[in-house]
């Protein structure tokens, strides 16, 4: 945890002081062994970062001054539209993806992905916004990522994704293309990365008809965490 992230009903009585409870006391006294007295990173959730200094702590509850006013880091220009990994690798990448400052994800259907992925309870609300919230300590940023789940391949890649791209540098990885992955230019970036084993033929032809050019990151073949932390370094 890179940042103590507040929200709004941690304040007491609308003040300057926090009252916190739940993990993110135990992560100050039993990972970070913070002492009365100490100041830490803090960010209100959607709001600015500041400094937090710690007047009271204890098995029960921790309390801190708080002073807010500096903006949190810059969004990652990338749009990001990805497979739907196996469940154990999404949980994952949603706080991996959202350290790396990506704000707009859809998650998507692939020939390759198995129907019963859509199944698991890791696409709850509630499931996805914990693994943001991680992501968000890990990375010191405040802004929730949106994520957008998109069951239908053929729906989504030509009536919405065409106008989600307009504008953009569309993009799309797939293994054995010979284009060479690029680098960080100055356009903002509508990226595809499939599952792994990547799309299919007919998936290809549906995305470069829609504006996307294809890349592959080398001769080797990743596992799609892997996939996308390397393509997301390359074009941060």
């Amino acid at each position: 945890m890179n940042l103590l992230l507040l929200e709004p009903g941690d304040f007491v009585d609308g003040t300057s002081t926090i009252r916190l409870t739940d993990r993110r006391l135990q992560h100050v006294r039993e990972v970070l062994r913070s002492q009365v007295g100490e100041s830490l990173r803090v960010g209100l959730l959607e709001g600015p970062l500041g400094e937090g200094r710690i007047t009271a702590l204890g098995s029960g509850a921790l309390e801190m001054s708080v002073t807010l006013g500096h903006p949190p880091p810059p969004p990652a220009p990338i749009t990001l539209l990805l497979a739907l990994p196996r469940p154990k690798v999404l949980r994952r990448l949603l706080a991996a993806i959202t350290s790396m400052g990506v704000k707009t994800l859809f998650l998507i259907h692939s020939y390759r992905v198995e129907k019963s992925y859509w199944q698991t309870p890791f696409l709850t609300e509630s499931a996805i916004r914990k693994q943001l919230l991680l992501g968000l300590e890990q990375g010191g940023d405040t802004l929730l990522p949106t994520v957008h789940l998109r069951r239908r391949f053929k729906p989504f890649v030509e009536d919405e994704l065409p106008g989600l791209a307009e504008g953009t540098q569309a993009l799309v990885a797939h293994p054995g293309t010979g284009s060479p992955a690029p680098s960080r230019g100055d356009r903002t970036v509508t990226l595809a990365i499939g599952p792994e084993g990547g799309f299919i033929p007919y998936e290809i032809e549906r995305l470069q008809k829609a504006g996307f050019a294809s890349f592959q990151l080398g001769p080797r073949a990743l596992r799609v965490e892997t996939a996308v932390a390397a393509i997301l370094g390359r074009l941060l």
